[in-house]
């Protein structure tokens, strides 16, 4: 942690990168998240941003399928909408924006 005057340097620095991560997603592009030890997954950028629940920016995905951890929302605060389990937050350095195809699946692969 940075203290005294290098502590506004620091802060600066922070802060221009989270804003570059956030030129470089745009809400709307479609995205393959890898995350260390979980499987590569598809999806959508909902959100970029700063959060209340963690400090820094994160990136909010839309998952193809059910495969993550809230519907958009945090406590009672909602960040962007989409169904039950298909929602995430993820750090921009385990995204990757680019022409990915929607899977779809069926009932069955469910």
């Amino acid at each position: 942690m940075k203290m005294g005057r290098f502590a506004d340097e620091a802060a600066s620095k922070g802060s221009a990168v989270g804003q570059e991560e956030e030129e470089a997603i745009p809400v709307g592009s479609r995205c393959k998240v890898t995350v260390p030890g979980a499987p590569e997954r598809l999806g959508t950028i909902m959100f970029v941003g700063e959060t209340h629940f963690k400090p820094g920016h994160w990136v909010g995905i839309r998952y193809d399928e059910p495969v993550g951890k809230n519907n958009g929302s945090i406590g009672s605060h909602r960040y962007f909408e989409c169904p039950p389990l298909c929602g995430a937050f993820v750090k921009a350095k385990n995204v990757c924006v680019g022409d990915f195809p929607e899977e779809t699946f069926s009932d069955d692969e469910l």
